[in-house]
């Protein structure tokens, strides 16, 4: 009889005892995690091209964030800060006022998870506005709660099923020229836009594809907005915090969003979102309108307080700028040589590559999770996105050394080549 590895125990312990609702890309059960190498409990070694879902910019296990976790959980774990508040989400609050775009008085306020911010800037919009109404878009992901849920757009896995879903959502398609008699259209068709308390946008859409609008769309959208007196929101989750080879992804626009949402990297694993938007907008709520038992806990501050003096002494946007030129280089080669290498997508070192059948060129979702297995069956995690599910993401961390990223890129050649030869 063959003895089974721990990693195959745990998976079919998995198994029996978590529900079939919580879906694993690879049965990887991590032991440690450094940098972009991930180790699973039997000690094989994986490089992490995921990066924990674009949460690990600066790496796993960063010792700088290691340190200060570990010294505030020496001191205190939790007060809550509503009612015994605390230094480290104050100076975390003002660093994040000071480095996300906008030159006029900001406010913070600190949550969980993505989409407990998303849904709080939602709160705060319609507050402010007095509106109940949302604009959202053709292939958005916002969250998996009742109305992140909603405002996202793939049905399976994310919506099927779970039913009816909120009211005053509405969606457009992402990308297009947004001219005025285009916009006017759709409030003549879908919703008054006196009564829209906010168009909550991701600069570049993560789920939806890596899909990056074109040029002078987001200052058209933003002016629209303005004239309407709409709130511009912009979703940062995961192409904040230098993904895209700004700080935030709408910088490369020059946009000035009215909130703005982060969660993910920023505090490199531990959990903690923000929204951070224009003083009076988040001054209208009311006092104990907004809050939440573990919202900026201080270990979490702490580490997030780390990951910005990270950025600020190794230059992690240079960083994030160079990986994406050697991706965006290798992409480029795979289109020549594969006809299964579709577009590339994305911006910075989030980049993203179709992949597309041969034949009509129509999305290859079958392809790309045999790619993802062949990948993780030779030391490497991959994970795929989009609509369609055709899209394979990277999302490596910036730190990821040269050695680490050839032989990462060349497990993925070797994929595709061996997807190639099967569709001859």
């Amino acid at each position: 009889m063959t003895l089974q590895s721990k990693n195959e125990v745990l998976h079919e312990q998995r198994n029996r005892i978590i529900s079939k609702g919580v879906g694993n890309a690879n049965p990887l059960f991590v032991e440690s995690a450094k940098g972009a190498i991930l180790k699973n409990v039997d000690g094989r070694e994986y490089i992490d091209f995921a990066g924990g879902l674009a949460v690990m910019n600066i790496g796993h296990s960063h010792p700088k964030v290691i340190a200060a976790i570990r010294d505030q959980a020496e001191k205190f774990t939790h007060s809550c800060f509503m009612l015994n508040p605390y230094e480290s989400a104050v100076t975390l609050a003002e660093r994040l006022c000071l480095v996300t775009p906008g030159n006029f008085p900001k406010k913070a306020i600190f949550l969980n998870s993505g989409a407990e911010a998303i849904e709080n800037a939602v709160k705060i919009a319609r507050y402010y506005t007095k509106r109940p109404a949302i604009i959202v878009f053709e292939n958005a992901y916002h969250g998996r709660t009742l109305l992140t849920m909603t405002m996202t757009s793939k049905v399976k896995p994310y919506k099927f099923g779970f039913g009816p879903f909120a009211p005053e959502v509405y969606r457009m398609p992402f990308g297009d020229v947004v001219g005025p008699d285009k916009l006017h259209d759709f409030f003549i068709k879908q919703v008054n836009p006196e009564a829209v308390a906010a168009v909550v946008a991701e600069p570049v859409q993560g789920e939806g594809g890596f899909i990056v609008p074109p040029p002078g769309y987001f200052q058209e959208l933003a002016k629209i907005c303005q004239d309407y007196g709409i709130l511009f929101v912009v979703d940062e989750i995961q192409t904040g915090m230098g993904r895209t080879g700004k700080m935030f992804a709408i910088e490369h626009w020059d946009v000035e969003p009215d909130l703005i949402v982060i969660a993910k990297s920023l505090a490199a694993g531990m959990p903690l979102s923000a929204v951070i938007g224009k003083q009076e907008i988040m001054d209208s709520v009311h006092s104990w309108g907004l809050g939440g038992t573990y919202g900026g806990n201080p270990v979490s501050c702490r580490a997030a307080l780390a990951v910005l003096e990270v950025f600020e002494e190794e230059d992690m946007i240079l960083k994030a700028v160079v990986l994406g030129q050697r991706l965006k280089e290798r992409f480029e080669k795979w289109q020549r040589q594969f006809r299964i290498a579709g577009e590339i997508r994305g911006l910075g070192a989030m980049l993203g590559l179709e992949l597309v059948k041969k034949e009509n060129r129509e999305p290859a979702a079958a392809e790309a999770k045999e790619l993802v297995d062949f990948c993780y069956e030779n030391g490497l995690v991959i994970c795929a996105c989009g609509i369609y599910s055709n899209v394979i993401r990277v999302l490596t961390p910036f730190v990821i050394s040269d050695e680490q990223l050839e032989q990462g890129l060349a497990i993925m050649e070797e994929g595709l080549l061996a997807l190639s030869k099967a569709s001859e």
